[in-house]
């Protein structure tokens, strides 16, 4: 009986059936890994080139429009100079007694479905971000800049759009399957948040004259 059992431990110990399978399975499940991954980060990758173009995109819009956001100025007013420039004497122009033109602030706001300017920025770019992207991941900056405009002209501020989009979602189960491999994910759960995708560009200022 002894004999036996020692020859059929042996026999099993020399038994190759299945492990053709086993060795399938384990390299199948490394190759889905990378192929989805590959599949996930193009993916993400494009994305991130079209948002890019996107916001690119509003902001040029956003600089031949009236102001998004409520109190911007429409004219440069007179700043803290004593001199009492005459109008059309350059924002930039600082003969040490104080500014040409007054610094109204920094104005942002959100986009709104409800204001025509940033519906209109929307409805140009929508088809160039992802699906789960609203209006209301937009944001509008308007900045003085004493290097744009004159005295009495239009007011050029520095404008800022910003898109939040939010986090990317992998289709593919990637961190499943890093998990399922002893890969440590650090508590990763298959989404990536984006960075923050922001382009300023000076205010068009398409009017003439000195006079304001």
């Amino acid at each position: 009986m002894t004999r036996w059992l020692i020859r059929c431990i042996r026999k099993f110990g020399r038994n190759q059936a299945g492990a053709a399978m086993v060795e399938f399975a384990v390299v199948m499940l490394l190759f889905f890994l990378l192929f989805f991954s590959a599949i996930d980060f193009g993916r993400l990758g494009g994305t991130i080139v079209m948002i890019e173009k996107a916001t690119n995109l509003a902001a040029r819009t956003a600089i031949v429009r009236p102001p998004v956001c409520a109190g911007v100025p429409e004219t440069n007013t007179r700043g803290t100079a004593t001199t009492q420039p005459r109008m059309g004497t350059s924002c930039r122009i600082n003969n040490g007694s104080g500014s040409t033109c007054a610094n109204p602030g920094t104005f942002s706001c959100q986009g709104v479905a409800t204001n025509a300017v940033a519906q209109e920025v929307w409805t140009r770019i929508q088809p160039l971000l992802p699906a789960d992207v609203t209006i209301a991941n937009l944001r509008f900056e308007y900045r003085f800049d004493d290097q744009l405009g004159f005295l009495g002209g239009p007011y050029t501020p520095m404008v800022t759009v910003e898109i939040s989009p939010p986090d990317f979602v992998f289709v593919s189960p990637v961190a499943g399957l890093a998990a399922s491999l002893g890969a440590n994910t650090g508590g990763w759960n298959g989404t990536r948040p984006y960075r923050t995708f922001s382009v300023s560009l000076p205010a068009e200022d398409l009017a003439q004259g000195t006079a304001g």
